[in-house]
């Protein structure tokens, strides 16, 4: 069986990452240690992860036309990744993240979305073609909600299967739920979309069962070293991740939702898709940076074969 296209729409970002013993508190001023700047973004993030694993990729976005977004395509198009419906914003900056990753590999980010926020329904409409050429369509919420809507509309009527990373959290209108194969919030993610704070297998049930009833098809949380939670018709329950020393969770959930990607297009079932997905996520936590931290297939493959 072909790999299936997979089709990323979402930010692209450059991360300026400052390493620290602990985050500042409100008007408090820390000494960092080392500073680094990688190319980062959710949606970037997720394209590279799904391209890692052996994905035929493709990636839509929306960046400025300035240094830090000409480094993002050059970026992405040299591992691969097609490059060539990214759109340019004639007036707004790219996107920029600002993160801290403490000692414990815990990270604090704040992003300016800039062009990313620019990324409309208009500019979707010129690229349907690629949505059509696409089997499953990848999304998170880094660019305009009005925009994730439309695209999953349209994709849900074309028969795609469509996954969205529900991060940044925000108001998610009640249709799109109903047009979702999956979603893969964290546990904080999910509180805030069901009100249930997760902290056993028993309230990752009763959240899930609450997104169940907005219409998804299939639900995962990730729950970082507890692995993650799996609603689906073939299976429900836990699925544990190797244990790792983790030193940057940055793009950990990028990570996963890639490889999920990947591993559901290559027709794995959805829990060994989640398991997969569980040790490609828990290889980028002992690795610096976001695009950076995220590995291949191969070193996923031998990892699971190790443990």
């Amino acid at each position: 069986m072909p790999d299936k296209k997979i089709v990323v729409i979402g930010s692209s970002n450059t991360d300026m990452v400052i390493n620290t013993k602990k985050f500042p508190g409100p008007g408090e001023t820390v000494l960092g240690g080392k500073f680094f700047m990688n190319m980062g973004g959710k949606g970037a993030n997720q394209a590279l992860a799904a391209k890692r694993m052996g994905g035929d990729v493709t990636f839509i976005g929306k960046i400025g036309n300035d240094v830090f977004g000409r480094k993002a395509i050059g970026f992405l198009k040299d591992e691969g990744i097609a490059v060539d419906n990214i759109f340019i914003d004639p007036v707004n900056s790219s996107g920029i993240a600002m993160i801290m990753v403490n000692q414990d590999g815990e990270n604090s980010i704040i992003v300016a979305d800039s062009s990313n926020n620019t990324l409309s329904p208009s500019d979707i409409q010129k690229v349907l073609n690629v949505i059509d050429s696409g089997d499953i369509i990848l999304l998170q919420l880094e660019i305009p909600i009005e925009t994730v809507a439309f695209i999953s509309e349209y994709a849900k009527k074309a028969n795609k299967k469509i996954i969205l990373n529900p991060a940044p959290v925000t108001n998610i209108p009640p249709e799109l739920f109903k047009n979702l194969s999956f979603i893969t919030p964290n546990e904080n993610e999910a509180e805030q979309l069901t009100g249930i704070k997760i902290i056993d297998e028993k309230s990752a049930l009763n959240s899930a069962l609450e997104l169940k009833g907005k219409g998804v098809e299939n639900v995962i949380f990730t729950l970082g070293p507890a692995g993650a939670f799996l609603l689906s018709e073939d299976y429900t329950g836990m699925i544990s991740a190797p244990k790792v020393k983790a030193v940057d969770s940055t793009a950990a959930g990028d990570t996963f939702s890639g490889a999920f990607a990947v591993a559901v297009g290559n027709g794995y079932r959805i829990e060994n898709a989640v398991r997969f997905a569980n040790f490609a996520a828990a290889l980028s936590v002992t690795r610096f940076g976001a695009q950076n931290s995220i590995p291949a297939e191969k070193e996923v493959l031998e990892f699971l074969e190790k443990i």
